[in-house]
């Protein structure tokens, strides 16, 4: 400032000797110097230190040593013996009273009687009225500061602007901030300094004196200061003062800046600073300090300092006030320098000082930009870019002309080379405003043509697989599209700055490039012959010929000229690598749509040509599992992923355009099912479930492609089976692991099982060590297992060696399941089978899923083998549905051809064959429960000796067995039944139709209305928890018009009813109670005999499980037997006591359970061997009645 230009200011010297308390840097200093430096001296000199230590008794004996010389410490010492306490205690009565006047100049406490002006009266005074007119004069700057409300002022006062004693008014100054610190916060003093003449002065002189609190006073100066400095004169004052308190302590100016940019305030005094340090540094290849901190503003994550700064760029524009004096012309001015600085040679008629006078304006000749300003030069192109684009510098004529010279300059060929004309030619795409002449766009073609002839060099020598020739490709590209916001996308990622761009300022590029630097035809042909990406992964960054070839697959370019790319893709994808790239999904995507969508309707032959079978088999060769399996293959893990990903889109997005590719009469051609046979999808699938963070959303895609067209691959059962595999318990048994287990060949193996009847230990030693190796490796005995499953068959094999073939089964299922179900179907088959001479292949197994249940009958009786057959058969289920689904869609053309005649002919036709296929699927299913309950019924030799039925029936109402032997038979048939093949098998199938009937109600309900064996009901009721579905349907059931349906569904509810006692039981049972008295009034004789005798037993479990039906059910067998009755009397018997007796049980039951629990009790013994329908229809009312009353007498 002008103000203080004549003042002698601190030197960093002084005030680093202050800071460390440095007695001899103290004692050299001049007079002058240590004259500024006395207030802090004295008092140091003169106060009892807190340091009793020698050392500090010999420094404080120098420093009186060197006070006694100066004259000026006599004044001081005479302020030091001033009574401060009172001083402070009239300080404080003069702010109350100003503060009741309202900050008005009355009366002055501190001051009272002044004869003449403030300079006379301090040169007339003694100390102690010296102390009080400067602290006056400072609490009042201060206290009109403080009702400013940040609006700055500049108040004149004549004591602290008399060049006489500035030096004595500083004296008192830091002798009363420093005793009264309390009434004067060093911080509020600074604020108050910055509003007077010669307060930077004085404020640095304040400091000095304290020197700790140089960081304090920093800060607090930036927090009050303004957002944007250079916009009012306080901004600049207050900027002023802090460069002047950073030059006397320089060490601390960084921080200082860090202050700045934390609080957002005074942009100017950061970018200040940061040009003074860079006028002290001496590094000049490295980026300066100046470049790195603007960007890092104007780049950085903070959107909030971003802004800021680019508002003072902004501002600072639009004021015509760009001279020596502005920070922001300082600024820009050092940045071109810089930039003119590392340019190789620059002939320019604006910059005068660095030209030579016998140069043309406007010429420019230079060799290649030196490497070690490569990286220089691209963090200046980055930070202009930002500057325009982020904070809207308008560059001028001399900026802008030396932007471009240093754009079209050549780099060396190094990866920095390559990353320096990347941005060089998003730069000039983003702001095509530097290009003004016809020879600036002379000089740009003649650069881009340079970079095309140069790329093929560059990527050989700098060792980058991305180069900008694939960028100058893309872009090429995206504008013979006119896919300018792509481009814009391309420039935003390639800067790393989000910056607004014009569509309509990259006409001219646009026009350059599609009609005198890349045709199509060119573009086309050019990218065909760029070599593949070797071992391409995400690690490559930058824009290689994936971006490229990508981008014209996506235009149709090649298909439009001809040109095939279908090798080009195939030995990309061949050359992948983990971690996945992410633009090959995508490639692959649109790679599929160019085969099977013509690229115009007009010419619907203008198609990509797929990937042949050979060229698809060939990635997977080798694959065979086992301990060398990686040794054999010529292709990784990735490639095969990306070729089985490229397999199953390609045959789903068949499936998906079959309608619109038979409308269009093409038939695209379509991978046999042998090819999917050959490919070990599961196993592939398992190995990348555990590379699922370097594959990206690979492992994703490839699950939802299995889901959709393979579910058979993706039963739940299987991955939790899978974590029993491959979990914890199987690394502890991979310990386990010894020499002899990975001995054992698969021809071993089958002579075990050859030797299987005469030595069982044998075949147990070698399926147990077979337990302890990976799925992967057990795919070589795979054949032997299971080819020799129907040696397990026979009679005497231990119960262990089943359950280790189901373990290996179940393990070689996670990486083989098709393969293994097809050995497996055909091992099983009985030998009365084996007659035919072909085996069963996939495709027959899932156009016809049970023949997986036509095995050896043996089998049923086999747990863990019947456990391998539910399995298998869930599987072709499933695969069943997609094969037919897939098949529809395949044969769409049929649908098509009535369309050309008959609109609603189509739709037709589709109703009907959906409906066809979802009818076939019904009776798959419905076909495969009913087997496998007619499995559960028990065969002629496992049915108790003496036609004993009880353990069947034992559950079924009114076949209670009463007497002595009844607890016995029970323990000994508890046994018999709970620990036998039958009832393991009976689970195991439970089990399975209840997965069924949850994935599909519908199932069940058809199976119900099918109807099946009653003997069946107390296992399917107990033992499927989904049973409680079908109280949906019965209702509907009973409601059938044929009588067996009708006693199938009471007969069900009535076991529904005791497993689920629920509401909604009960209000069903009311209503087959309620059907039953009424088809007693409609039915014939011979039909009421028919569907009364086994529906009337349900009515005891009716009792059981809601005993508020009591009353009904007994009106109802009551009215049973008088209609009963009433027909027997119309013959030569009366059956009158029959009914009699009924009407006694009714009216007093708990008696006649009395009697009846006696054997000789039975009445109505002497008629039940009588062959009228109606006389055992009675008994069979009077046994029902006499169950009810012991079951509600006995709780039973």
């Amino acid at each position: 400032m002008a103000d203080c230009s004549a003042l002698q200011f601190v030197s960093p010297y002084a005030f680093e000797a202050m800071q460390k308390v440095d007695v001899m840097r103290l004692a050299a200093l001049s007079d002058p110097e240590l004259r500024l430096l006395l207030p802090c001296l004295v008092r140091m000199a003169l106060c009892a230190p807190a340091d009793q230590s020698q050392s500090w008794a010999q420094d404080k004996k120098l420093i009186l040593r060197l006070l006694s010389g100066v004259e000026a410490v006599n004044s001081i010492v005479a302020l030091l013996s001033v009574d401060f306490h009172a001083l402070e205690q009239d300080a404080n009565k003069e702010q109350q009273l100003r503060h009741k006047l309202g900050g008005g100049s009355g009366e002055s406490i501190l001051v009272s009687q002044l004869q003449h002006g403030l300079t006379l009266e301090f040169e007339h005074s003694d100390s102690p009225r010296r102390l009080r007119l400067v602290l006056s004069e400072l609490l009042a700057i201060m206290n009109k500061v403080a009702d400013s409300n940040g609006e700055f002022f500049f108040k004149s006062s004549e004591l602290f602007e008399s060049p006489v004693y500035l030096e004595e008014a500083a004296d008192v100054l830091c002798i009363l901030q420093a005793e009264l610190p309390s009434l004067l916060p060093i911080v509020d003093a600074a604020e108050a300094l910055l509003h007077i003449k010669n307060g930077v002065w004085f404020l640095c002189l304040l400091v000095a004196n304290v020197p700790d609190s140089f960081n304090e006073v920093c800060r607090g100066l930036i927090k009050n200061g303004e957002r944007q400095d250079e916009e009012s004169f306080g901004g600049r004052r207050r900027t002023e003062a802090l460069r002047h308190l950073c030059k006397m302590n320089p060490s601390q100016a960084l921080r200082v800046r860090g202050m700045v940019v934390e609080e957002c305030h005074l942009p100017g005094l950061g970018v200040a600073l940061t040009l003074d340090h860079t006028k002290n540094e001496s590094s000049e290849d490295g980026v300066s300090d100046l470049v790195c901190f603007v960007s890092g503003l104007l780049l950085g994550t903070n959107a909030k300092v971003r802004t800021w700064f680019g508002t003072f760029i902004r501002n600072g524009q639009q004021r015509k006030r760009e001279t020596i004096s502005s920070v922001l012309w300082q600024m820009r001015r050092q940045l071109l320098l810089e930039l003119m600085g590392i340019l190789p040679t620059v002939r320019s008629t604006h910059i005068t000082e660095e030209a030579e006078g016998d140069t043309e304006p406007n010429v420019s000749v230079y060799s290649g930009l030196k490497e070690e300003h490569v990286v220089k030069a691209s963090a200046l192109l980055r930070l202009y870019c930002a500057l325009m684009g982020i904070a809207g510098l308008k560059p001028t004529d001399e900026e802008a002309e030396q932007l471009l010279q240093l754009m079209t300059s050549r780099p060396p060929a190094t990866p920095a080379g390559v990353r320096f004309v990347s941005l060089s030619f998003c730069m000039l795409l983003a702001f095509s405003t530097l290009v003004s002449t016809p020879e600036q766009e002379q000089l740009m073609v003649m650069w881009l043509s340079w970079m095309i002839k140069e790329e093929a060099y560059f990527e050989s020598t700098s060792g980058v697989s991305a180069s900008f020739g694939e960028m100058l490709l893309l872009v090429a590209m995206y504008f013979h599209s006119n896919q300018l916001s792509a481009i814009i996308d391309l420039v935003c990622s390639t800067l790393g700055m989000k910056i607004v761009i014009k569509p309509s300022s990259l006409s001219r590029m646009k026009t350059i490039f599609t009609q005198e630097i890349f045709t199509e035809q060119v573009v086309t042909a050019h990218a065909v012959r760029v070599a593949v990406t070797g071992n391409l992964s995400a690690n490559i960054t930058g824009f290689l010929p994936i971006h490229c070839i990508y981008q014209l697959l996506r235009s149709r370019s090649f298909t439009k000229h001809k040109v095939s790319i279908k090798d080009w893709i195939y030995r990309q994808l061949c050359e992948t690598t983990t971690p996945l790239h992410p633009q090959l999904l995508p490639l692959i995507d649109v790679y599929i749509n160019s085969v099977l969508t013509p690229a115009s309707k007009s010419n619907p032959e203008a198609t990509n040509q797929p990937i042949t079978q050979e060229e698809i088999l060939n990635v997977f060769q080798g694959l065979t599992g086992g301990e060398n399996a990686r040794l054999n293959q010529h292709y990784g893990i990735t490639a095969q992923l990306l070729v089985l990903y490229y397999v199953l889109s390609y045959e789903e997005a068949i499936l998906a355009s079959s309608k619109t590719l038979a409308a269009m009469q093409r038939k695209p051609k379509s991978y046999s099912s042998a090819l999917m046979d050959q490919i070990p999808v599961k196993y592939l699938i398992r190995q990348a479930q555990g590379l699922q963070q370097e594959l990206g959303g690979l492992h994703s895609a490839l699950l939802r492609l299995l889901a959709t067209n393979y579910p058979h691959l993706c039963i739940v059962d299987d991955w939790i089976c899978e974590e029993h595999i491959t979990g914890t318990d199987a690394l502890l048994r991979r310990m386990l692991l010894t020499n002899t287990a990975k001995n054992h060949s698969p021809k071993q193996l089958q002579e075990a099982f050859s030797a299987l009847q005469s030595n069982h230990t044998q075949v147990l030693q070698i399926l147990e060590h077979l337990t302890l190796l990976s799925a992967g490796e057990l795919i070589p005995y795979a054949e032997a297992l299971t080819s020799n499953m129907n040696r397990l068959l026979y009679f005497g094999i231990p119960r262990r060696i089943l359950q280790t073939a189901n373990r290996l089964w179940m393990a070689l299922n996670t990486v083989m399941p098709r393969r293994l179900w097809v050995m497996t179907v055909n091992a099983l088959q009985s030998s009365g089978k084996m007659v035919r001479q072909q085996k069963y292949t996939q495709k027959d197994l899932m156009i016809d899923p049970l023949i997986v249940l036509r095995c050896d009958q043996r089998v049923h009786r086999c747990p863990p083998l019947m456990d391998i057959t539910l399995h298998m058969l869930n599987g072709y289920l499933l695969a069943s549905k997609a094969y037919l689904s897939a098949h529809l869609k395949e044969t769409a053309e049929q649908d098509i051809r009535p369309s050309h005649n008959n609109m609603m002919g189509l739709e037709a036709t589709e109703v009907t064959r959906e409906e066809l296929k979802n009818a076939l699927l019904a009776a798959q299913d419905s076909a495969a429960v009913q087997i496998l309950l007619e499995i559960c019924l028990p065969m002629d030799e496992e049915k108790p000796l003496g036609g004993s039925s009880y353990r069947l029936l034992k559950s079924i109402p009114g076949t209670a067995i009463s007497g002595p032997g009844k607890k016995q038979l029970e323990e000994e048939e508890e046994e018999d039944s709970l620990l036998c093949n039958l009832r393991e098998v009976q689970c195991l199938i439970c089990c399975h139709l209840h997965q069924m009937f949850i994935a599909d109600p519908n199932i069940a309900k058809l199976v119900h209305f099918q109807g099946y064996p009653c003997e069946l009901l107390p296992l399917t009721v107990a033992g499927i928890p989904s049973m409680h579905i079908c109280l949906d349907f019965i209702p509907e059931l009973i409601a059938q018009p044929e009588l067996e349906k009708q006693i199938f569904a009471i007969q069900l509810l009535s076991y529904l009813c005791i497993q689920y006692a629920l509401p909604k039981s009960l209000s069903v049972a009311r209503l087959a109670i309620n059907v039953m008295g009424t088809l007693l009034t409609v039915l014939t004789q011979a039909k009421r005999f028919t569907f009364f005798m086994p529906t009337l037993p349900c009515l005891v479990s009716f009792c059981q499980a809601f005993p508020p039906l009591y009353e009904d059910i007994v009106s109802l067998l009551i009215q049973i037997g008088q209609v009963c009755a009433s027909d027997v009397a119309t013959e030569t018997r009366d059956f009158d006591p029959i009914i009699t007796r009924l009407q006694q049980l009714k009216e007093k039951p708990c008696e006649w359970a009395r009697l009846l629990k006696e054997p000789a009790c039975k009445t109505g013994a002497g008629d039940s061997n009588s062959t009228d329908p109606n006389v055992k229809l009675c008994h069979c009312i009077e046994r029902t009645f006499i169950d009810i009353i012991n079951m509600s007498v006995g709780g039973v």
